[in-house]
């Protein structure tokens, strides 16, 4: 039996998710740069039948009746890889996960969201994250390297449309290239773009494992920050997703283990992290240590110093 259920799985995002696989390994719209599960294996804008959700249905149920009450989900994340909106069943197939009593969410490339059938379906979901790389035309053909049928402004269209009607939980990711698409030019027209359709989380993330075309490279921490000061300037609410995991709110007590875990989702102002040092009864030598051993990395923008957790060799 092909395994279409799997997890649960821990997410920052979601919390506990149990995903589901609705396309075969990738079949997408996309043959983004940076995938980490490899080139596309087939490139179709053609919606069809992959799985019928009632095959789908009774794996998902399979594998929660397997479950301890302790390991109940959070979420079904319908999460494939590939581009979940090419299963012409999308509409269905979440009204049924929906029936096991979890709320549901939905990742997509966004891709198929200017299709009227489509924004129809995901007005099922609880939850739904939209890719938005980038708003530039030319960079989305050199990050996404899109099927010959797409039209970015039209998806563009599309996106602001269902973010004018959806009633769920909409987020949006943006994956940030190494001198591709992470100017402050291209930052501050993605952020223009992001305010209007007004997410509730616009997360910044960067590749975390070999990305699928040689010559990709994940942004580095100056470039990560400045989007991050951009996007909040924007007043969007923004997080990050760089490969670290954690409880980014609750303090432990211990400075080193906030910092660490505070600085992976969020770039941190000089004033703020010395409060936190403050209030942990830290000494000024456990940040100077982080900084030496190249744990936390020291920034300046815009006449603010600010500390964000070294993801970059």
């Amino acid at each position: 039996m092909e395994k279409i259920i799997f997890g649960p799985v821990p997410s920052r995002r979601l919390g506990k998710s149990i995903g589901v696989n609705n396309i075969p390994h990738k079949v997408c719209s996309y043959s983004c740069a940076y995938c980490q599960v490899g080139k596309a294996d087939k490139m179709q804008v053609e919606r069809r039948e992959f799985y019928h959700p009632d095959v789908i249905a009774r794996q998902l149920e399979y594998k929660l009746n397997c479950l301890a009450k302790s390991d109940a989900p959070d979420y079904i994340t319908i999460v494939p890889d590939g581009e979940p909106c090419l299963d012409i069943h999308l509409g269905e197939l979440i009204v049924k996960l929906k029936s096991y009593g979890f709320p549901v969410a939905v990742i997509t490339n966004s891709s198929l969201i200017d299709r009227r059938e489509v924004q129809a379906e995901l007005m099922q979901a609880d939850y739904v994250s939209l890719k938005v790389d980038t708003v530039n035309q030319a960079l989305w053909k050199k990050v996404n390297k899109p099927h010959k049928d797409l039209n970015h402004n039209v998806i563009l269209q599309g996106i602001r449309e269902f973010s004018k009607n959806f009633k769920g939980t909409l987020v949006t990711e943006s994956m940030l290239l190494k001198d591709v698409n992470d100017s402050e030019e291209e930052l501050e027209a993605l952020a223009q773009f992001l305010h209007e359709i007004n997410p509730e989380i616009s997360y910044i993330a960067i590749p975390t494992r070999p990305p699928a075309f040689e010559g990709t490279y994940p942004a580095d921490e100056t470039a990560v920050t400045l989007a991050y000061e951009i996007f909040t300037r924007y007043n969007l609410k923004t997080e990050l997703l760089t490969g670290y995991e954690g409880n980014a709110f609750a303090s432990s007590g211990n400075f080193t283990d906030d910092i660490l875990s505070i600085t992976a989702v969020h770039p941190m102002r000089e004033e703020a992290v010395l409060e936190l040092l403050y209030k942990t009864n830290g000494n000024i030598n456990l940040l100077n240590g982080l900084i030496k051993n190249l744990m936390i990395k020291k920034l300046k923008f815009n006449d603010h110093t600010y500390y964000l957790r070294k993801f970059t060799k």
